[in-house]
C-alpha cells in the first residue's frame, strides 16, 4: 500500500485507505470491512492503528464543525480535528482547554485514545477533558456515550486504543481563556531535583525537565506559568535562567527554531503550553519515541534507576523529558488511580538499537509498576499487572466489537494476550 506512520518506522499492512468526508461514509466503510482502523495524525510509533489486509480510514477530510457551548463550558469537535486547528477559535470565544500536549499537530481522537497527556502535577491528561463521544461501532451503528449518562462504562470508552470503534465526534470540557509565559532554566543539580521535586513541579502550571541521563546536571527545566501566578526568580534550586530560547534537545545541538516563545514572553495558552509551534515540524522530526509512567511517590527512585544505565542510553538518545500528570479514573489511562511521573525518551531513528534498550529500561522500572504509553515503542508483557482495569476493557471490547473488526495486531497482542501476532 505504501503508507506509513509519521515517523516512517511502520509501514501499514492494510489493503487500502479510504478517506470519508461524512459520518455516513464512515458508517458505510466500517460496515463493509472485516478489519478496519482509523488514522489520525499517524503519530503512533507502533502498529496500534494498522489493519493488515483490511481498511484504514483517513479521517483528515471528515466534515465536522467546531461547536462551542458557552453555557455548558464545552467544545465539540470532529474525529479528525487537531488541537491546533480549533484552539484559536476557542480562545477567541473566551475559552481554553486546561491542558495540551507538547505537539498541537496531533488529533484529539488519537491523543485521548492512546492516553496522551500533556504536563503538570495538578493537570490531568487530555482524555480527562472528554465528557461525551460519538462512536461508529462494528456494523456501522452510531452510538453516543457521555460521562453523565453512562458513568459505569464511560471511563473505559475514552482511552480506547481504537479498539471499540471509530470516534467521529468528541465533547471536551473547557475553562476560561488564560495567558501563559515560559521560563527556561539551565543546569539543575540532580540532588536538587530529587530533594525539591515537589517545589519544582509546583513552580509553574506545567513543568518539564530535559536530560540525556549522563550529564552531571539536568540540562533544562521548562516552567510554564499562568500570567499573574508567576513569581520572578533569579534561579530554580541552582539552575539559572537561559539567555536564549532552547530546544528540548539543546544538549544534542538541536536549534530552537520550532519551539513556542520562551524568555518569559506572555501569550495565549495554546501558543505556550505546547513545546512546539503548529507551523513547524514538531520535535526533531526524524525520531522514535518511548514513554513510561511510574507513581509520583517513586519519582526519585525511578529516575535514579534510569540514570544508572544512562551511558547505555545516551548514544541512541536525542533527549529525555521528565514530567508529571495528575491521576484520573479512565481505565487504560497511564495515570489511572493516581498521579504519575512520565519518563519520555526521544530516540534517534535507530530502531534495532532502541529495541535492544527497551528491555533494559523496563527491567529497571519494573519495581515501580511502570506503565508504557500505548502509542509508543515498548516490549509489552503482562500489562494486566500494571493496568488493573484491562480485563474490564476486554469485556467492553467484546461487547462493542464481538467480531474483532477493530483489533489491530497491537490490540490482539497487548490487550487480548495473543501470541505470534
Amino acid at each position: 500500500m505504501g503508507e506509513s506512520n509519521w515517523a516512517g518506522n511502520h509501514q501499514y499492512a492494510a489493503e487500502t485507505v479510504v478517506t470519508p468526508h461524512t459520518r455516513d461514509e464512515v458508517r458505510a466503510a466500517v460496515a463493509a470491512a472485516s478489519s478496519v482502523k482509523a488514522l489520525g495524525s499517524r503519530h503512533c510509533f507502533n502498529d496500534i492503528a494498522d489493519a493488515p489486509g483490511g481498511v484504514l480510514l483517513d479521517l483528515s477530510e471528515l466534515e465536522s464543525p467546531v461547536e462551542i457551548d458557552a453555557g455548558a463550558a464545552t467544545v465539540t469537535v470532529g474525529g479528525s480535528a487537531r488541537y491546533g486547528d480549533f484552539a484559536q477559535q476557542l480562545h477567541d470565544a473566551g475559552f481554553a482547554l486546561a491542558n495540551l500536549a507538547s505537539l498541537p499537530h496531533i488529533t484529539v481522537a488519537g491523543s485521548v485514545a492512546t492516553g496522551t497527556h500533556g504536563s503538570g502535577r495538578r493537570r490531568q491528561g487530555l482524555a480527562a477533558a472528554v465528557s461525551a463521544l460519538e462512536l461508529v461501532t462494528a456494523g456501522g451503528e452510531v452510538r453516543t456515550f457521555s460521562r453523565a449518562a453512562d458513568p459505569d462504562v464511560f471511563p473505559g470508552l475514552v482511552v480506547s486504543l481504537g479498539a471499540l470503534g471509530v470516534v467521529t465526534r468528541l465533547t471536551l470540557d473547557v475553562v476560561p481563556a488564560f495567558d501563559v509565559r515560559q521560563d527556561v532554566f539551565e543546569g539543575l543539580p540532580w540532588e536538587a531535583a530529587y530533594e525539591h521535586l515537589d517545589e519544582i513541579e509546583d513552580a509553574g502550571y506545567s513543568v518539564s525537565l530535559f536530560t540525556n541521563w549522563v550529564n552531571d546536571v539536568v540540562d533544562l527545566a521548562w516552567v510554564k506559568s499562568r500570567v499573574g501566578a508567576f513569581t520572578e526568580r533569579a534561579g530554580l534550586f541552582g539552575a539559572l535562567p537561559a539567555g536564549a530560547p532552547r530546544h528540548p534537545a539543546h544538549a544534542a545541538g538541536v536549534p530552537a527554531g520550532n519551539v513556542t516563545p520562551q524568555l518569559g514572553v506572555p501569550g495565549p495558552w495554546h501558543q505556550r503550553l505546547p513545546h512546539f509551534a503548529l507551523e513547524f515540524t514538531p520535535s526533531v522530526g526524524d525520531e522514535l519515541q518511548t514513554e513510561y509512567f511510574v507513581p509520583y511517590r517513586d519519582a526519585a527512585a525511578a529516575i535514579e534507576a534510569v540514570r544508572g544505565i544512562g551511558d547505555r542510553l545516551a548514544p541512541v538518545l536525542l533527549v529525555s523529558e521528565i514530567r508529571t500528570v495528575a491521576g484520573d479514573d479512565l481505565w487504560l489511562s497511564p495515570a489511572y488511580g493516581g498521579d504519575r511521573v512520565a519518563l519520555h525518551f526521544t530516540w534517534q531513528p535507530r530502531q534495532p538499537e532502541v529495541e535492544t534498550l527497551l528491555p533494559l529500561i523496563e527491567e529497571r522500572l519494573a519495581p515501580f509498576g511502570a506503565r508504557p504509553h500505548w502509542g509508543k515503542l515498548f516490549c509489552g508483557g503482562e500489562l494486566d499487572t500494571v493496568y488493573p482495569r484491562l480485563a474490564d476493557f476486554r469485556s467492553l471490547a467484546g461487547t462493542l466489537d464481538p467480531g474483532g473488526v477493530f483489533r489491530s495486531p497491537f490490540i490482539r497482542r497487548n490487550v487480548f494476550g495473543e501470541t505470534g501476532v
